[in-house]
């Protein structure tokens, strides 16, 4: 501020006519960069938009040919859909807070070096991320435990990741010990001190191994191909799953003129393959793709933090 004239002076710099250009190169090459990100995403849209046969075709490229909502209706239409819907979010809601917390709880632990035979129980836990019993004996343990056609196989044997643990134990190294310490002089149990200390200095990685941990709970089938046989219990992705593969098939038998294509089209909705696995990929990827811009500003905090000891 000028003591004279009281007016903000003007630290602008001022920049020459290369430095325009420069700039100019930049914001186009950006520009060119976020079209390609996004024309996937864009392209997948408008094929699930458009008529089945011009999608065959190919000539859906950049809007939708043959405007319709036809295969929404379809897919939405086909048996199991809801209840299979809710069970995906069931498990997703609480698959996630459940792993989240548990996560966060044995990584607080190993966090603390004075934790009895500290390094002796993180070695044996770090083991798992290289070695595992394999299908059969998975399969034999989840039995053994009674988890089978239970909604309980969705949430308790992947409850906790160590890869994520790990995450999460770094960036509590990173947090101050004194904050603690004065909780502690100020009476603050164990639990008391996690809770009201170390996760609300920990948004930034809890906020990004929640959508991992989300992610992974909602395009999760494998285990339902498994461990269920219930169909009440159906997620939504193997449910799209089936009828992907069921598509898949019967165009195939259409095509050699084994099948009628009446019959095709009462048992999929449907005799484009293609307008199936894009309607498909729209519905199950929408979702996350609602939540992702809420976390993203956490992403790099909460990874460098965490990925990078000191």
């Amino acid at each position: 501020m000028n003591a004279k004239t009281g007016k903000r002076k003007n630290n602008r710099i001022r920049l020459t006519g290369w430095d325009y250009a420069f700039h100019s190169v930049n914001y186009f090459l950006y520009f060119v960069f976020t079209l390609l990100c996004l024309y996937p995403f864009y392209y997948i849209i408008i094929n699930s938009l458009s008529d089945g046969t011009m999608v065959d075709l190919g000539r859906v490229l950049w809007y939708p040919v043959g405007f319709t909502l036809s295969n929404y209706r379809k897919m939405l239409a086909l048996s199991n859909i809801y209840t299979s819907a809710v069970v995906s979010v069931l498990r997703t809601v609480i698959g996630t807070v459940c792993g989240v917390f548990a996560t966060a709880y044995a990584a607080y632990f190993f966090s603390k070096p004075n934790m009895w035979r500290h390094k002796l129980w993180y070695r044996l836990v770090i083991i798992t991320m290289y070695f595992s019993a394999g299908l059969i004996p998975g399969y034999m343990n989840i039995r053994s435990l009674g988890l089978l056609d239970s909604f309980a196989v969705y949430i308790i044997p992947g409850l906790i990741s160590v890869y994520n643990m790990v995450l999460i134990k770094t960036y509590f190294e990173s947090i101050p010990a004194a904050l603690e310490e004065s909780a502690q002089i100020d009476g603050a149990g164990v639990l008391r001190r996690f809770f009201w200390v170390a996760l609300p200095l920990s948004v930034p990685i809890l906020a990004t191994i929640t959508l991992f941990t989300a992610v992974g709970q909602w395009n999760s089938f494998t285990d339902t191909l498994l461990y269920i046989t219930n169909g009440k219990l159906y997620t939504l992705q193997y449910i799209l799953q089936m009828y992907f593969r069921q598509a898949d098939i019967l165009s195939k038998q259409l095509a050699n003129g084994v099948m009628d294509s009446s019959i095709v089209e009462n048992m999929v909705g449907s005799i484009s393959t293609a307008s199936i696995r894009l309607t498909i990929t729209v519905i199950v990827t929408f979702p996350i793709m609602c939540v992702y811009p809420f976390v993203q500003r956490y992403f790099l905090k909460g990874i460098m933090i965490g990925a990078v000891k000191g």
